[in-house]
């Protein structure tokens, strides 16, 4: 029987289908160390899987990079998901990864830590963007599950602290796959009602798992960017979470959230008792003040001999009135003087105290005759004399 002959790419494709059609190899999980670790600009990733004993090519598409929640480098230990299947262009058989965790006990933390050194470096942990607590909040919303002992925890400390103070519970799950996104939900509702002052955000103690909803990073840029204060009190005083870092306030627990939310009524009696206190010592003092200038005011010659003041005050009327008559009187006799005088010159000046003196005024027409071109023969004139009038007739 003649053997066929097979083309290096008909070769390389055979064994692509073998390998894909492989139950074991086409999915399977990988244990090695990273090296050669290099992303592209399209997104996609390459590297090399080792061990003591041997290494593996592998690549991982943009799709799958996107959705790990640490950053693969040269030297870290991992566990990879996916398929073996040859590469046809190189003939080179690879690990096609679509999922990867950090291998071992410490995966955990170290997803913790790089989360922790991303948002540290984008600025979300510092202290001039935390806001101030209200220092007297009459409603404090609490975000946690409704059946643990937070709320419980929370409640009691609250209720003997400060009992003006109303809590609203927004229920939400505390642990696993769904509670990230009811927690930012529980803060998205007190956001657009403006119901509560402050909000507390946080669940009793547990192990690494169970906090590590409080670690998701969705809901710590949820927990940066609400415009409420927020206090993070997640698990036990020992317990860390990325929503600590980023919460306007931790608290060692939520019994502890709960001190720090609101004053203590025990301590605001004493405050007011002693500011009482001083406020009554104070007026007493102001009190004897005033006491004082007042016996100072009473004892004083005004309040003694009131009548020696309007005595002083008449006599000082008098001088006033005498000398404002004098003035008045200096002021008319100037005034007549100056009259006199001007009616003197006005007489003087008069057209009627010509006469007088002999003279005559001709009025032709009842208009005075100033010149001789203004009468001619047979004009009939008035001649006015101090005494009286008669007519005149020009004849040359």
């Amino acid at each position: 029987m003649e053997q066929a002959v097979l083309s290096v790419t008909q070769l390389n494709e055979y064994l692509r289908m073998m390998m894909d059609g492989d139950r074991v190899l086409s999915g399977l999980f990988l244990r090695g160390e990273i090296s050669n670790y290099k992303r592209y600009a399209s997104g996609h990733a390459y590297f090399t899987l080792k061990d003591e004993g041997g290494q593996i090519r592998a690549v991982m598409f943009q799709s799958y990079v996107g959705k790990l929640l640490f950053a693969p480098a040269d030297g870290m230990r991992v566990i990879a998901h996916g398929r073996v299947s040859v590469y046809p262009q190189s003939g080179q058989y690879q690990l096609y990864v679509d999922e990867m965790q950090p291998d071992g006990a410490g995966s955990l933390a170290l997803r913790f830590e790089q989360l922790k050194r991303k948002l540290e470096r984008e600025g979300l942990f510092d202290i001039a963007r935390k806001k101030p607590l209200p220092k007297m909040p009459m409603r404090i919303g609490v975000i946690t599950s409704p059946s643990g002992a937070a709320v419980h925890d929370i409640k009691r400390i609250l209720s003997s602290r400060f009992p003006c103070a109303e809590m609203i519970l927004f229920p939400s799950a505390v642990q696993g796959a769904d509670a990230p996104a009811q927690l930012i939900a529980g803060l998205h509702f007190f956001q657009a009602t403006d119901l509560v002052d402050l909000i507390i955000l946080g669940r009793g103690g547990g192990s690494a798992e169970d906090l590590w909803a409080f670690n998701d990073e969705a809901l710590a840029r949820a927990v940066a960017d609400c415009t409420i204060p927020v206090i993070s009190a997640v698990g036990h005083e020992s317990d860390f979470t990325i929503c600590d870092f980023v919460a306007d306030r931790r608290a060692a627990t939520p019994s502890n959230a709960a001190e720090i939310a609101v004053p203590d009524k025990k301590e605001l009696l004493q405050l007011l008792t002693s500011q009482g206190a001083r406020l009554s010592t104070a007026a007493l003092r102001e009190i004897r003040q005033k006491r004082a200038i007042v016996e100072a005011l009473a004892k004083s010659r005004v309040f003694r001999l009131p009548e020696s003041i309007l005595e002083s005050f008449s006599r000082r009327l008098d001088d006033t009135s005498d000398a404002l008559a004098q003035a008045i009187g200096d002021a008319l006799a100037k005034k007549r003087q100056s009259l006199t005088e001007a009616c003197g010159r006005l007489d003087a000046l008069s057209p009627l105290a010509v006469p007088l003196r002999g003279y005559a005024v001709l009025q032709n027409e009842g208009k005075t005759v100033k010149s001789q071109k203004e009468v001619a023969p047979g004009d009939r004139l008035t001649v006015r004399l101090h005494d009286g009038s008669f007519s005149v007739e020009v004849t040359e």
